[in-house]
């Protein structure tokens, strides 16, 4: 099956158009032509190699409506990665996300459509950063984001996500903690609990360009609309919002509370996965997009699955060490429920 004949024909319509249905409202009909083809090969195909897709909220409609078997954030899919019985995994995300995938899934094929999807939160530390950290802070336990790399959670003594992040760090039962590497997520965790936070200076590039003043100018322009923030935006945004949490929580507030009028502080294509489920709610979208999530395309997802390429790899030691900080962080999860 070659990419470059892929043709928009009446049998792909009829097939497809239960899906168009989902987005609609997102994505313009006149779009659709170009997608359809894609995203019958590629339901097709993930069903010939026992494959699963897993999309992270930020992926564009096409994708995370339409071809993605398991959607959410980066706990949601770290969960579920560990969970599927399937024997391959693609990873429509970055690739720190597909590596926490390999590595509690050692056994199965994971891949990722393009291995340059990367994370600036990610690069912004080294598992070399983390020792010296240690021999300055000996004894205090580190707490790592997932949005890391594989090393970097081999360093650590328990990851989080922004869903949980508050309640990993009072699980230690310490009075002060490494809280790495996302600056501005560490302060919203030190606003919400007694435990001493050591922080690091990385940042998200997509949440660090929002602004409080931008979101006062969104309020002047938009009487009554609801803002909702992502833990990585600056605490000016923060403290300019009307809800913080994580990407799976602010899912959960629109859908719960159904604000007429709402806008979403984070990655905007999470606004239009949002939207076409929600077309009651009208959305503010400030579009600041992840260059990195942007990587990855339907053409790219369904050549992954024809080439089973690129392979994601972890080195078994590395593998490891890195799989029981993120198991410590899922019993935490396990002990709430």
């Amino acid at each position: 099956m070659s990419t470059a004949t892929l043709d928009y024909t009446p049998a792909i319509a009829a097939a497809t158009a239960p899906l168009y249905e989902r987005v609609r409202g997102v994505i313009p009909e006149m779009e659709w032509p170009f997608h359809a083809p894609y995203i019958d090969a590629i339901n097709r195909l993930k069903r010939e190699r026992n494959a699963v897709i897993l999309a992270h909220n930020y992926q564009t409609p096409e994708i995370y409506h339409c071809v993605a078997d398991i959607v959410g954030d980066s706990l949601a899919l770290a969960r579920k990665a560990a969970e599927t019985s399937a024997d391959v995994i693609v990873l429509a995300g970055v690739h720190f996300m597909a590596e926490t995938a390999k590595i509690l899934s050692p056994q199965k094929i994971v891949l990722i459509p393009d291995a340059r999807a990367g994370c600036s939160l990610a690069d912004s530390i080294t598992a070399a950063d983390i020792r010296l950290l240690r021999e300055a802070h000996p004894g205090v336990p580190v707490v790592t984001y997932v949005n890391t790399s594989a090393e970097v959670k081999a360093e650590s003594d328990i990851c989080c996500t922004s869903g949980n992040a508050v309640e990993v760090v009072e699980s230690l039962g310490t009075d002060k903690v490494i809280f790495l590497p996302d600056e501005y997520l560490a302060s919203y965790v030190a606003a919400k609990t007694k435990v001493k936070i050591i922080t690091w200076k990385g940042h998200c590039e997509v949440h660090e360009r929002f602004t409080g003043s931008e979101i006062g100018a969104y309020r002047m322009a938009h009487p009554g609309v609801v803002v909702i923030a992502h833990p990585e935006c600056p605490p000016d945004v923060q403290a300019a919002s009307d809800f913080v949490g994580s990407t799976a929580k602010m899912i959960d507030f629109v859908a719960s509370k159904r604000p007429p009028k709402v806008l979403m502080v984070t990655e905007c294509s999470m606004s239009d996965n949002v939207a076409a489920e929600l077309p009651d709610v009208e959305f503010v979208r400030p579009c600041n997009l992840c260059p990195h999530m942007k990587r990855i395309t339907l053409p790219k997802i369904l050549k992954a699955l024809q080439t089973m390429s690129p392979q994601v790899e972890v080195d078994p030691a590395v593998a490891e060490r890195a799989r029981r900080a993120v198991e410590r962080m899922l019993a935490v999860g396990r002990k709430q429920h």
